[in-house]
């Protein structure tokens, strides 16, 4: 076996994305190998895949593997709408900010963003842009996406998202959901992935694996079975099926079939928790908002998040304010959390030392 090239002993916090795959993955992987099997899907891994979909979002829920998050989304909103449609979503949903356009520019899709004050969509929050059916001179909006847990951390409760839906559903409108994050969220609220997805009324979702400790791999799940006709055909147009679709299956059934995405999404939660409680004591740290998932938001100054960088690296969420996001994984450590609080005490106590003849010797 080759030398790794990269230094093993890093750790970080600016995604977790950032983070390897969990060693269940790896073997699952392993386990998958070997012999040949009927490519594209047809085979008895995607065929089990089914059957655990199932169990975790009801009888008539379809899974369909894609390589990765910005695809689910492309997919999941071209199979609700039609060429002159439109989605309502939050100005900070991934779609809007984080997928160079592709939502508009491989899908046509036209996006409405409204501003939001913690990432959570509200039917009147909706209704902003939720207007102009049959006016030819307006993008129709005929879909609204919602992120779990959203984009700053924050989660949606089975109620909320139901609210949702049924006002969407009164509108003649279809609910997609981003869950990029989804094991966070149901950790986060204690319930069930069914309870704010198919039993709260979500039409069609984007389920994440990559951030929960996959190697590469999300699916489309069709929770609404009138949707999703088309679903086999868009995927193949946008360059989303896999030939050897047994490897991305084979991680999903190992991540969903045991207790591995909860053990993985609960994890990172605590981690969260633990820098939260780490950092909300040093003078100068402010936090922002609320942790309901595996992600910190706080503000501190530049300076300090400079000098705090030199060991670990996470990325400014509004530089203008100061505010950064830690990102929390499945991997990651007591020890990480700690060094990463130390870290941000001492560079905060480093930049608020008042200037005095003794520090500027030491300078």
């Amino acid at each position: 076996m080759s030398a790794s090239l990269h230094n093993r002993g890093m750790r970080g916090f600016a995604s977790d994305n950032y983070a390897g795959a969990h060693p269940e993955i790896i073997e699952a992987i392993r386990s998958a190998n070997g012999g040949h099997v009927v490519a594209y899907g047809e085979d008895e891994y995607t065929e089990r895949l089914q059957e655990v979909i199932k169990e975790h979002f009801g009888p008539s829920a379809a899974a369909f593997p894609v390589f990765n998050g910005t695809g689910a989304n492309v997919l999941s909103l071209q199979t609700l709408l039609p060429r002159w449609g439109a989605v309502v979503c939050a100005d900070t949903a991934h779609i809007n900010t984080d997928e160079n356009a592709a939502p508009e520019r491989v899908a046509g899709i036209k996006l409405l963003p409204v501003a939001t004050t913690d990432g959570k969509l509200t039917r009147e929050l909706i209704d902003r842009e939720a207007w102009g059916w049959g006016d030819e001179h307006r993008a129709q909006p005929l879909a609204v996406s919602i992120t779990q847990t959203t984009e700053v951390g924050t989660c949606y409760t089975p109620e909320e998202v139901r609210r949702i839906a049924e006002h969407v559903h009164s509108l003649g409108m279809k609910l997609h959901m981003d869950g990029a994050r989804l094991a966070n969220a149901a950790a986060h609220l204690g319930v069930p992935f069914k309870a704010f997805t198919t039993d709260a009324g979500v039409d069609v979702l984007s389920f994440g694996g990559t951030k929960n400790g996959l190697l590469y791999g999300e699916a489309v799940i069709v929770l609404d079975p009138e949707t999703g006709a088309g679903m086999k055909h868009l995927r193949k147009m946008d360059m989303q099926l896999a030939s050897k679709m047994r490897f991305v299956s084979a991680q999903l059934i190992a991540l969903l079939e045991s207790d591995l995405w909860l053990r993985s999404a609960a994890h990172a939660n605590e981690m969260a928790s633990r820098l939260r409680r780490g950092v909300e004591a040093i003078d100068g740290v402010r936090l922002t908002r609320p942790t309901q998932s595996n992600g910190v938001f706080a503000s501190l100054p530049s300076e300090a998040a400079d000098i705090v960088r030199r060991a670990f690296r996470f990325y400014d969420w509004d530089r203008a304010s100061g505010e950064v996001r830690w990102m929390c994984s499945f991997d990651t450590t007591e020890a990480d959390v700690d060094g990463l609080v130390s870290a941000v005490k001492e560079a905060a106590a480093e930049v608020n030392t008042p200037f005095s003849v003794e520090t500027a010797g030491r300078l």
